[in-house]
């Protein structure tokens, strides 16, 4: 599909009518909605991610953290380093000899934090979806997930976008 702008709808802020404007708007809207719900866990956004990773692989290395959540290392050992202070992660030395190696786990209580988090998401869609029927959700999953795979290999170098959020953690 191509779109050119018609003349009709010169300065009337053709942006704002588009897919783009509402995809954004929508995903700002979502995010804020999800911290809101995140600071009733003593959580701030990027610092899920962390969390569910860990509960989800086990411990891992901060290099292989770094790599599930597509940031460099320093931006998830500063992340990490607020969850430490949180009692939420704790870094290990597997003893191999090498103090570079670090591993990083949750603590109970950053397992019972991570399981908390499925909770959240599912009311956060709840809320977000709750004027959709369920052929409609669905609908909207299937064009999302076009979307995402259309833009995909344009995306390359978008992760400084996904930095930003971590740093903020």
């Amino acid at each position: 599909m191509s779109r050119t702008k018609d003349a009709a709808d010169a300065g009337r802020e053709p942006y704002r009518k588009s897919i783009g404007a509402h995809v954004q708007h929508a995903a700002r809207l979502h995010r804020a909605l999800v911290a809101r719900k995140l600071t009733i866990l003593g959580l701030y956004p990027g610092q899920e991610q962390v969390l569910k990773i860990l509960a989800d692989g086990g411990d891992m290395t901060m290099g292989d953290l770094a790599s599930a959540l597509r940031v460099r290392p320093p931006t998830a050992s500063k992340t990490v380093g607020r969850l430490a202070a949180q009692g939420l992660v704790e870094r290990k030395n597997p003893g191999s000899g090498d103090g570079r190696l670090v591993r990083v786990g949750l603590t109970e209580a950053g397992g019972e934090k991570a399981a908390a988090l499925d909770d959240l998401w599912f009311a956060a869609e709840d809320e977000m979806l709750a004027d959709l029927d369920g052929k409609d959700v669905k609908r909207l999953r299937k064009l999302l997930r076009r979307i995402e795979k259309t833009l995909l290999p344009h995306t390359a170098d978008d992760q400084a976008d996904e930095e930003d959020e971590l740093e903020e953690a």
